[in-house]
């Protein structure tokens, strides 16, 4: 559900339909800096969390991305 949700927000945000769960930032040419802080932007309205700047920039993959909002969403 979580990893669906994440996927729905990179392909929005990235413009690129093909995004899915083994998509980086090196495998993914639309995945630059500016568009990596839009996606934390629509990631913290979508999950209502708030993300540290280490965390934002240890998101690099789908994965990553899973695993941050995981522990955040534990707490």
């Amino acid at each position: 559900m979580m990893k669906e949700k994440i996927i729905e927000i990179l392909k929005d945000v990235l413009e690129e339909n093909s995004v899915n769960e083994n998509t980086t930032q090196q495998n993914c040419p639309t995945w630059d800096s500016l568009h990596h802080l839009n996606v934390a932007v629509e990631l913290e309205d979508a999950f209502d969390v708030t993300l540290e700047p280490e965390e934002i920039a240890d998101m690099k993959s789908v994965a990553d991305i899973e695993r941050i909002l995981s522990n955040k969403l534990e707490k």
